[in-house]
Formats: structure tokens, C-alpha cells, sequence
């Protein structure tokens, strides 16, 4: 006896007799979603990488060749090949340390960096408050400006006979001439934009009855950070800039008083090697306060 047959779904070619296969489990390994995944992950800009790393590599390679052809025929100064192979010796042994006046490169960057750290710290601790006042306050701006015009354009170095007049010592000296030079362009920033904030915004404050601290707070200081960093950025360049010339003058341990003291020796080599040592590392601490202006930037 044949049994009954079971309904075919509308469209199936299946014999009514035909028996039915179960439906088969669904694998993980069907499931489409990796695969979309991975598609629609971006793609890697291999030209735009180009684009980035290219143009610098070229520069650079440029810069050697022309310095392979100005020194050919020279022989007091170097030429590329002999200045890397001096620095291979000298990054050898960076930390050495044989007394106060014969020491390792790093000990040197390291002793620059702490002094420029001292004295740009202290400026960003006078300078950034008193920026946020010259900008709040027209009367104050108004007494202190003429003072900053005059000031702010005497070289930093002509501070530092003031600095070894009154603190009779060499290191404190080069930390003061790094505060003189650095606390300028965080003063001028600072103050530049406090004055630039929408006068609708201290309305506000005004009808809600803010207290001054929350107007700092709450109001300026988000509007301001963008040209406060600005400033820090400006400042730490200058520092980096004018340690390197305080240090040939005072003496003592510091990338400045290095390339004095190679120069002394007339090692050529050593003074080229440094000269591309304090780009570098000026170029380091410009990008990391780029970094963080980005960080915290307001603008979206």
C-alpha cells in the first residue's frame, strides 16, 4: 500500500513520491558576514603612502648627493660616507661618562633637554596666566603691552650676562635665558586668543552669572587652547634653539658646550653629526606638541 503522498511546495519539479531530505544545518562557515567583513574593509592607499614618503626620501637623498660633490676634493671637510661612519663609533657608546668635561652625546642631549624643560616649564607657568589676564582685561593690556613690545625683540642671548650676574652660576643662567626667550610667544598666543573669543559667548556668562573661574574654565580656555598651543609650540622651538648658544657661552655639559668643546679638537665630523642630532630632536618635540594641539583640538 503506498503511503500518502506529502504536499510539494508550488513550483517543485519533486515526483509527489519522492521522499523529502531534511534541510541541512546552516555551517558557520557559510555564513557570508566574514566575508563581508573583509570586504568592506578599506583597502591600503599604497599611493598615498607614496606620495608621503617619497618626497622626503628624495630630499634627503638629494642633500647627500650635493654634499658628496661639494667635498670631493676637499680635505678639511667631510663628506658623507666618513661623517656616518664616525657616528656609528660615536652612538656606540652614547652614555659613556669619563669625568664632568668628557662625557657620552646622549648625557649631553639629555642635560640640554632638562635645562630647556626648567626654563619652558617656568615660562608656561608665568606666561599662559598672564595671557589669559593681558586678554581679559583691557586696563592691564593696555600697561603691559609697550612693556612686551619693548622686551620681546632683544635677543635671548644678551640675558644671559643678567642671569651670571645674578645667580652667579652658569646652569641657572642658561635656564633663565631659556624662560626670557620662551615666555614671549606663549604671552602674545595667549592673550591673541582670549581677545578673539565671540563676545556672545561672555554674554551668555554674564546673563547666567558665571563666576570668573568658570568663564576661564568653562569658556576660554576650550576657545584658547589652539593658539595657547600654538605658542608652547613656538616657545619649545625658540628654547631648543637658543640652549645650543647658551651652553657654547656657559660652558659645562649640554649639546651646546659639545660641539664648542669638538670644535676645540676640530673634530669636524662630531660637529656635523650634532648639528643633524639637535635638528632631530627639535624636530621630535615640534611634532609631539603638533600631536597634541591635534589631540585637543576643538574644531569639529
Amino acid at each position: 500500500m503506498l503511503a500518502p503522498a506529502m504536499d510539494a511546495p508550488a513550483g517543485s519539479a519533486a515526483s509527489p513520491c519522492a521522499p523529502t531530505a531534511p534541510a541541512a544545518p546552516t555551517s558557520p562557515a557559510a555564513d557570508p558576514a566574514p566575508a563581508t567583513r573583509r570586504a568592506s574593509r578599506p583597502a591600503v592607499d599604497w599611493r598615498g603612502l607614496g606620495l608621503q614618503a617619497v618626497p622626503p626620501v628624495l630630499g634627503l637623498a638629494l642633500l647627500v648627493a650635493v654634499w658628496e660633490l661639494l667635498t670631493l676634493k676637499s680635505t678639511s671637510f667631510p663628506g658623507p660616507g666618513a661623517t656616518f661612519a664616525s657616528a656609528i663609533k660615536l652612538f656606540a657608546h652614547p652614555f659613556y661618562s669619563n669625568g664632568p668635561n668628557d662625557q657620552g652625546i646622549g648625557w649631553n642631549v639629555l642635560y640640554s633637554l632638562q635645562r630647556v624643560a626648567l626654563g619652558f616649564g617656568l615660562a608656561a607657568v608665568v606666561g599662559i596666566p598672564l595671557g589669559f589676564m593681558l586678554g581679559r582685561f583691557t586696563f592691564l593690556s593696555r600697561m603691559v603691552n609697550p612693556l612686551v613690545s619693548l622686551l620681546r625683540p632683544v635677543s635671548p642671548l644678551a640675558w644671559l650676562p643678567i642671569g651670571l650676574l645674578v645667580f652667579k652660576s652658569a646652569n641657572p643662567a642658561a635656564i633663565w635665558t631659556i624662560f626670557i626667550c620662551s615666555i614671549w610667544p606663549m604671552i602674545i598666543n595667549t592673550a591673541v586668543g582670549v581677545q578673539r573669543v565671540p563676545e556672545d559667548y561672555l554674554n551668555v556668562a554674564r546673563v547666567l552669572a558665571l563666576s570668573e573661574w568658570k568663564v576661564i574654565t568653562r569658556i576660554l580656555f576650550p576657545a584658547v587652547l589652539p593658539y595657547m598651543l600654538t605658542g608652547v609650540r613656538l616657545s619649545v622651538g625658540t628654547a631648543w634653539l637658543v640652549i645650543v648658544a647658551a651652553e657654547m657661552l656657559t660652558g659645562g655639559v649640554g649639546i651646546g658646550f659639545w660641539v664648542w668643546d669638538e670644535w676645540n679638537n676640530l673634530n669636524v665630523k662630531h660637529i656635523i653629526v650634532a648639528i643633524f642630532v639637535i635638528g632631530i630632536v627639535g624636530l621630535l618635540l615640534e611634532q609631539l606638541l603638533m600631536g597634541i594641539a591635534r589631540r585637543f583640538s576643538y574644531d569639529d
